[in-house]
């Protein structure tokens, strides 16, 4: 089974990380939520209190097929504020394997050099941060290993777009359909 880490940080978007690991979820993925915070239960940019699974120290990310950044603010700001977190994306991000963020996290891919040459997205208003790369302002973007999404009325998409890239593009339509989501 393949497996995704999901990492929470104080300032998260809430339906971004909710939604996306959701649809992980429903489409076979294994799925650890990480809090890069000193608790595992991380309140979002909406007041709402989500619990994580371990904390940053705590998981082993040698099987991770893939590392997700939900953003919101300030939690992107606070996931590229963690350079334990950084170190890890830069070694997936070597291997090959799928990094992927969504909104305003996307800034931590591009900070890290990551998106230089590629298509992205995110939230609008925060393309200057993604460093090197072509930003579309589609709703979702997935170039090579980098899979990038636009903000939380997309979060289904970008859940998709991780399915389809870990899994196949027949899952994640399985997926699509069962949540009445035209893909």
């Amino acid at each position: 089974m393949k497996q995704a880490f999901v990492f929470l940080a104080t300032g998260v978007e809430e339906t971004e990380a909710v939604g996306t690991i959701d649809v992980l979820r429903r489409g076979g993925i294994n799925v650890t939520i990480v809090s890069i915070n000193d608790s595992k239960l991380v309140t979002g940019a909406n007041n709402i209190t989500l619990q994580a699974d371990c904390l940053l120290a705590e998981a082993d990310y040698s099987q991770a097929d893939a590392l997700v950044l939900p953003g919101g603010l300030p939690g992107s700001t606070n996931l590229n504020d963690c350079v334990a977190l950084k170190e890890l994306l830069l070694d997936q991000y070597r291997a090959n394997k799928i990094v992927a963020a969504i909104c305003a996290a996307p800034l931590v891919l591009g900070g890290l050099g990551l998106l230089k040459g590629r298509k992205a997205t995110c939230y609008p208003g925060c393309e200057p941060k993604l460093i090197g790369a072509t930003c579309t302002g589609n709703n979702t973007e997935t170039d090579g290993n980098v899979i990038t999404g636009k903000g939380p009325a997309f979060a289904f998409h970008f859940g998709l777009a991780l399915v389809a890239a870990l899994r196949s593009e027949a899952v994640a339509e399985e997926v699509a359909a069962g949540l009445l989501l035209a893909n």
